[in-house]
């Protein structure tokens, strides 16, 4: 084989390995993603926001409770989670834990979501960093894929730092011990605690339509800033058009609308259909919104 016959192979052979990275490159890839959105002050300071409010919501029950008001309750089933957990408090720590996702869902939590899946695409494309992204042997589906793995891994974590700061206030300021279901039945602190981690994980699965929402406003424009008011901005419109008695035949296709179904986790026993509906809403919203950033993203000019 002569000299002229090998360079070619060789170049055939660079190019075939920058077209298809390695696994190990991709796990590379997708680890400075997340160390990136992690040490950004940005991050840092929604997960301190999203710590702080069960500490102020742990605070006010006490206050509340020293001021000799009446801050127990017997756990009526009620429509909603929320007061019912709010009465339990005070018998049982551990219900801060619920009643602290069930204050930041339909806001405070989403509205971090929406921020780091506003800025993941046009966040780098403000910065003039994108089309470095792309020149390295990453390709735009990975690439896309890679910022929704890091979006959905903040969800994951931004649920965490809000039922870990629940668990430690309530632990802190209230007994703990078996407690009483929304049914009226008792059941053990472990079992309870059990609960408490499938709730998280609910919420946090309950937060991938709105990234994957906001990772396709990302990619419309350059500015990271306007995609995410426009994430959050979208959010509160949803919110509000969820509360209006006349739009009730639609309601039910609003990523928001089954988000405190998981309330019924803390039933015995537990009731699954509006739990299900809620996942199922999520992943429907998550394959057409994805599927539109991809299409936007693999077809869209990269200038910057």
């Amino acid at each position: 084989m002569s000299r002229a016959d090998v360079v070619p192979q060789s170049y055939a052979t660079g190019e075939q390995a920058l077209r298809k990275p390695s696994p190990l490159w991709t796990f590379g890839l997708l680890r400075n993603e997340l160390m990136t959105t992690l040490r950004r002050w940005r991050t840092l300071a929604l997960l301190g926001v999203l710590a702080a409010v069960p500490i102020l919501v742990g605070i006010a029950v006490k206050i509340e409770t020293s001021d000799g008001s009446p801050g127990g309750g017997h756990g009526s089933g009620g429509g909603g989670g929320g007061p019912a957990f709010i009465a339990q408090i005070t018998n049982n720590g551990l219900f801060l834990v619920f009643t602290a996702l069930a204050a930041t869902l339909p806001f405070f939590l989403p509205m971090a979501v929406g921020v780091v899946a506003g800025d993941a695409i046009a966040g780098e494309a403000n910065a003039g960093t994108l089309r470095y992204l792309l020149v390295a042997p990453a390709g735009r589906t990975r690439l896309l894929l890679t910022k929704y793995a890091t979006t959905m891994a903040f969800c994951l974590l931004a649920t965490l730092v809000v039922a870990t700061s629940a668990l430690a206030v309530g632990a802190l300021l209230f007994p703990l011990g078996d407690l009483t279901t929304i049914s009226g039945t008792r059941i053990g602190f472990a079992d309870g605690l059990g609960r408490a981690l499938l709730i998280a994980l609910v919420v946090a699965a309950s937060l991938t339509g709105i990234a994957a929402l906001g990772l396709f406003v990302s990619t419309l424009t350059n500015s990271g800033i306007a995609a995410m008011a426009t994430t959050v901005g979208l959010l509160i419109t949803v919110q509000i058009l969820d509360q209006i008695p006349q739009l009730h035949a639609i309601q039910p296709y609003f990523f928001s609308h089954y988000w405190l179904s998981f309330a019924d986790l803390m039933r015995d026993p537990v009731y699954y259909d509006e739990l299900v509906k809620n996942l199922g809403l999520q992943a429907l919203y998550a394959a057409v919104f994805g599927s539109a950033a991809w299409a936007r993203f693999t077809t869209k000019d990269v200038t910057a």
